[in-house]
């Protein structure tokens, strides 16, 4: 596949989540991230489990280079300022006032670069009341609103993938693609703040609109009673789920597929909004039903009827389904040092080809050496 930002180098200082993963959006679409991690140590997420390449790090930080700066060392931040000279964008996702303490304010970066677009992302935002408060994906989602439609009723608890890093990383490599169409107009950078709190309450838009809009407070089970989703146990263990939406037509495959027609005609059943109101006492009908086949039995029973459904998979089922060997999700790469490493590509598509070919997460400092020859081969021009 085409690498689209093939002429785009990103210098990413990121840490954790929320700025890898906007440099990997980024790198996945072509661009040559350098990330600049601490010597010794680099971004903490190396480190989470032991050694410096642990699976947090590996997640967000494939097709990038690194490089190892001191920015507090005068001969590192030298280094460091002569890299962004080269640079068309910047990503920091420090607490406000750190990046200037390292030398890499926007201010001073982009008097260095004026076209440069720097992209500072924060947990609450650069000014108001809490914006020093420290922030982290869970408490992202409580602040937005978003934590209360995961949480279980009967046992509270935070469940599920780090959304809110994820989340705001996608909405900050949007916000720096749309800063660089401006900029192949005007020629000048630009200054993108984002934050996990603002990215969370636009990503659960859905449940504050129908706040302003009817009033309703929307809680774990609105949304999959209204769209009429389901889960069932099936009798070897695994599960699936199903989603009948608005269209009758799917109702009624799935009645034909539990082979229970009386379902048709009963007063709690018989229309969507009888469906949603009694919605509990539907999978108390189907759970016994669901449990006496196992999963691939329902899966091809659901397909004659055209139910929509799938397995629900594991993660280590989930990319030997057909399709997705067939869409070739998973690929694969061969990093000198660190051995084998295997991934899920981006989801893009360029004139129908998808793009199979990644470079592994660096070790710390790996490409420092041929970065710095780089920058003295440009200064000597």
């Amino acid at each position: 596949m085409a690498k689209i930002l093939r002429d785009i180098r990103v210098v990413e200082m990121g840490t954790y989540i929320t700025g890898p993963a906007a440099g990997m959006h980024l790198a996945d679409l072509g661009a040559d991230v350098i990330k600049v991690e601490r010597p010794g140590a680099g971004d903490p997420f190396r480190a989470f489990k032991g050694g410096l390449y642990s699976p947090h790090f590996q997640t967000y930080n494939r097709n990038k280079r690194s490089i190892a700066l001191d920015t507090r060392q005068a001969e590192d931040r030298a280094v460091f300022h002569d890299l962004i000279g080269t640079a068309d964008i910047f990503i920091q996702n420090f607490r406000p006032g750190v990046a200037e303490r390292l030398g890499a304010g926007a201010e001073e970066l982009q008097r260095l670069n004026p076209r440069l677009v720097y992209c500072a992302i924060t947990g609450f935002g650069q000014t108001g009341p809490s914006r020093d408060r420290p922030a982290y994906d869970t408490v992202a989602q409580a602040a937005s609103a978003y934590l209360r439609l995961l949480t279980p009723p009967a046992n509270p608890r935070v469940i599920g993938p780090a959304i809110a890093d994820a989340v705001t990383g996608h909405y900050a490599a949007l916000g720096i693609l749309a800063a660089l169409l401006e900029r192949s107009k005007t020629g000048k950078g630009r200054r993108l703040d984002i934050s996990m709190l603002e990215a969370m309450c636009h990503f659960n838009l859905d449940s504050f609109t129908h706040y302003f809009s009817v009033g309703e407070v929307m809680g774990p089970l609105s949304r999959p009673k209204v769209s009429q989703s389901y889960t069932f146990a099936c009798s070897d263990g695994k599960w699936i789920a199903i989603h009948l939406s608005s269209p009758q037509k799917f109702w009624e495959g799935l009645v034909a597929s539990v082979e229970k027609p009386e379902l048709l005609t009963d007063e709690r059943f018989a229309e969507r909004l009888n469906r949603i109101e009694h919605q509990q006492e539907l999978i108390e009908i189907l759970s016994p039903v669901f449990a006496a086949r196992t999963r691939q039995e329902w899966c091809d029973i659901l397909l004659e009827n055209e139910v929509p459904h799938s397995p629900a998979y594991d993660s280590n089922e989930a990319l030997e389904d057909p399709q997705a060997r067939h869409l070739h999700i998973a690929v694969e790469a061969q990093h000198p040092e660190m051995g084998a490493f295997k991934t899920v590509r981006a989801p893009y598509s360029f004139d129908g080809e998808p793009d199979l070919d990644i470079l592994p997460p660096p070790t710390l400092d790996e490409h420092g050496g041929e970065i710095r020859a780089e920058i003295a081969r440009r200064k000597a021009g």
